[in-house]
């Protein structure tokens, strides 16, 4: 019922936003004698402003359609190599010719990027996947947005994404680099594990994990301390709604991305209020770069996708309520998980000083449990001066963190590099 009448009002505020996209335009014409006034501005102002916070974000594109490789301009292409009805994975594919005149031979290090599936597209990367380009091969998961999956396709639970993660790792071949930005940290982990216990010769030559969960028992956050307070009953009846009849997925159970987003902006509201007040004004002075700085967050941040109910559920269950990959206690068809298993991938660990959402040991403990692979192979690092977000994304990102990473993939390429099988397109049933 909630998800329909969400649905409701979105196409009942649908004339008043188009009316004031219209007095927007009409306000601001160059025709109009009245453009400059105080009171045209504020009210052309005001109008931007009801359009922008009722409008329905859509999957945001990429947009990275170059990268610059040694001083050389490099177009790139987004191509799906591996798809299931849950995910795509997508190789940014440069372009060949100018790569050679760029570097010669070199070949660069393949990069997994494990997007969140925890409510924002995998878009929200950009920034991480415009950082690597240059010197990296770079897969990401595009995950999709359960409303869109029909029901036929079945159920998509915590197993099936680490089945998915270790489908697309063996596609990749073993001298790939794994990276898992936060909530794909734990499933993330799994897969290794399970790839390292079952001898497979497609283990990754390194893992990453940023701002990742891997034990949110440690230095528990606002958003771990809720999980922890109510029930799985309590979440399934509160959190979990029925997909309208006029989607593909018509009548599969999710957890909505608008009440996520309404999670997340519950949690700073007076942040985003205060914004949202600066874009109106810098609407009125004709600020235009500061009010498109505002445009291009909220266009990303305000574009969520849906949860099947079963990855919802069982990512509570799993790890933020039992710790169960942390205990020791996963079971992934039948057989324990041992992040002891995992022996010859080099681990990397990053935090940021300031994360709200995981806080400050949680993701060292992949450390803790990773007890076989040897020191010389670990690494730690902690960013100081970044929240969340800017673990995997902004300056400190670009300046500090990345430059680490780049170091840290190239020390522990596997023997493997370079002569990777050539990847054709693979769909999943």
């Amino acid at each position: 019922m909630l998800y329909s009448m969400y649905e409701l009002g979105h196409l009942s505020v649908a004339p008043l936003r188009i009316a004031a996209m219209m007095q927007s335009s009409l306000l601001r014409s160059p025709f109009n004698p009245a453009a400059d006034t105080e009171l045209s501005r504020r009210t052309a102002a005001a109008s931007d402003l009801f359009e922008s916070v009722t409008r329905r974000y859509g999957k945001p594109a990429w947009n990275l359609p170059v990268t610059s490789v040694g001083g050389v301009e490099v177009s790139v292409t987004p191509k799906k190599v591996w798809s299931s009805p849950w995910c795509n994975l997508v190789h940014f594919e440069r372009d060949e010719a100018a790569l050679k005149r760029a570097r010669g031979e070199r070949t660069d290090p393949s990069v997994l990027l494990v997007a969140p599936m925890s409510g924002h597209h995998a878009t929200l990367l950009r920034g991480t996947v415009e950082a690597f380009l240059p010197e990296q091969e770079v897969y990401v998961t595009d995950w999709v947005d359960a409303r869109l999956v029909p029901i036929m396709h079945g159920r998509f639970g915590y197993g099936d994404y680490i089945d998915h993660v270790m489908g697309m790792i063996r596609a990749l071949g073993p001298d790939v680099h794994v990276v898992a930005v936060c909530q794909p940290g734990p499933p993330v982990l799994a897969a290794i594990s399970m790839l390292a216990q079952e001898g497979d010769p497609c283990a990754p030559a390194t893992m990453t994990f940023m701002g990742s969960p891997i034990d949110a028992r440690r230095s528990p956050t606002a958003p771990n301390l809720l999980a922890e307070q109510r029930s799985i009953e309590w979440f399934s009846e509160n959190m979990i709604h029925t997909v309208p009849a006029f989607y593909p997925g018509a009548f599969r159970r999710v957890y909505p991305g608008f009440v996520q987003l309404a999670s997340f902006m519950g949690m700073n509201l007076s942040r985003h209020v205060d914004a949202h007040n600066d874009y109106f004004q810098h609407l009125i002075v004709g600020d235009g770069d500061s009010a498109q700085k505002h445009r291009d967050f909220y266009d990303e941040y305000l574009s969520v996708m849906d949860l099947s109910e079963e990855f919802y559920i069982e990512t509570l269950r799993e790890v933020f309520q039992e710790h169960t990959l942390a205990r020791g206690e996963l079971v992934h068809h039948d057989v324990r998980v041992d992040p002891g298993a995992i022996t010859a991938t080099a681990l990397l660990t990053v935090e940021g000083e300031l994360d709200d959402i995981s806080g400050i040991g949680q993701t060292q403990a992949a450390h803790d449990l990773c007890v076989n692979i040897p020191e010389a192979m670990r690494q730690d690092y902690v960013q100081a001066g970044v929240g969340h977000y800017g673990v995997f994304n902004g300056k400190r990102f670009r300046t500090e963190i990345y430059p680490r990473m780049r170091r840290f993939f190239r020390e522990f390429r596997s023997a493997a590099a370079g002569r990777r099988r050539p990847l054709r397109v693979v769909s999943q049933s």
